[in-house]
């Protein structure tokens, strides 16, 4: 085991990016839910669309301008934040279909290693979400997929979103540890500077494809973290 690894206790993890791949999994949903509205949908770029609208969402509640707000909320309003810039009327489309499209971000697959590696990584620590998720999109996810995780935490749990401090310190608190006693697992490097300013050990996980073969961000790790690994089997053999 990673000597930075010897006092911790838990593994937290990111999930969008970096146990499923959400991309792939809202152009599915969108293609399903929404092509007999949009029969010339790209049904990538609408992810990606609707993906940009995320943090601009979120800026609004930790910038105080907004209460806390669960992102399944701000998902469906994204929604049809993205018709408007498309020039297509949301109210065209019944809002049955689109709250059925809004579910589609409880319904994202993992990633080929994620179970297996996770499996493995919970012999040996507490294994739980730290995301910007709610509850119940988090908690949906993982019974889809079969991520075995022993807690399932939101961010409302922590009242906070991340890259804000209190998401990382009150998911450390809730767990009864130490920052230094619980290690962020992220395919983000802005995550993980946000979690290592705060105390916690870092893990960086290589997700290359997570926006596409094109993607050009977060292809390699950018700050001294105190893990690099390709995916969550190669994390586990680092750590366990």
């Amino acid at each position: 085991m990673d000597a930075a690894f010897a006092q911790v206790e838990a593994l937290v993890f990111d999930m969008f990016g970096t146990v499923v791949d959400w991309r792939e999994s809202v152009a599915t949903g969108v293609s399903t839910h929404l092509r007999d509205y949009l029969p010339s949908l790209d049904a990538h770029e609408f992810a990606d669309m609707w993906r940009a609208e995320y943090q601009p969402a979120m800026e609004q509640i930790r910038n105080g301008s907004r209460p806390f707000t669960r992102l399944d909320v701000l998902h469906r309003e994204n929604l049809e934040t993205v018709l408007d810039r498309l020039d297509i009327e949301p109210s065209t489309i019944p809002s049955s279909v689109l709250d059925e499209t809004n579910l589609t971000w409880h319904c994202l697959d993992p990633w080929p290693d994620a179970v297996s590696g996770l499996t493995r990584l919970k012999t040996r620590f507490i294994i739980a979400p730290l995301s910007n998720a709610n509850v119940r999109l988090a908690l949906d996810v993982a019974k889809r997929a079969h991520l075995p995780w022993d807690a399932i935490l939101g961010a409302e749990v922590a009242g906070a979103y991340k890259p804000e401090p209190a998401a990382y310190l009150r998911t450390v608190e809730i767990l009864g540890l130490q920052p230094d006693q619980v290690a962020m697992v992220a395919a983000h490097n802005s995550d993980l500077a946000a979690a290592q300013a705060v105390g916690l050990r870092t893990a960086f996980v290589h997700r290359p494809t997570e926006h596409g073969p094109g993607q050009t961000i977060d292809l390699e790790p950018v700050g001294d973290w105190d893990v690099v690994a390709n995916d969550f089997e190669d994390l586990a053999d680092r750590l366990v």
